[in-house]
């Protein structure tokens, strides 16, 4: 099952979203957050990145949701870092955070591959919340 890591620069946002999505799919999908900075301010850590990403790779590949563009400088080099085959398994959605979250959970939960959790949360990039 592919698993998925919350970097944003507010834990309260991660854990919103991660509560939402827990609400979808329960426990089936690994979920990790990875948000805020280890001194307790608003930011990301890319050493905390790379600890979450590892612990959510189960050998389906990790997809990274990133809620600003900072963090995706800290997923990048957090990747970076990775040994193999880990850092070519993890890749990084260009997703609307909660709604890209929830779509890629579902089609995790779902089984499907790396790729398609990836289109299924870059995907929501087409939906107008007004029909």
């Amino acid at each position: 099952m592919v698993g998925i890591v919350l970097v944003s620069h507010s834990p309260r946002i991660a854990g919103g979203t991660m509560d939402l999505v827990r609400q979808m799919v329960g426990d089936k999908v690994p979920i990790e957050i990875a948000a805020g900075t280890a001194d307790g301010r608003l930011g990301t850590d890319a050493d905390l990145i790379g600890e979450k990403i590892r612990k959510v790779y189960g050998g389906d590949g990790v997809l990274v949701m990133v809620d600003l563009g900072s963090a995706v400088l800290s997923t990048e080099f957090a990747i970076e870092n990775l040994e193999e085959p880990l850092a070519s398994a993890t890749v990084i959605a260009d997703a609307p955070f909660v709604e890209g979250t929830v779509a890629a959970a579902i089609e995790s939960s779902f089984g499907k591959s790396l790729a398609e959790v990836r289109a299924a949360a870059e995907g929501v990039k087409a939906y107008s919340k007004l029909g």
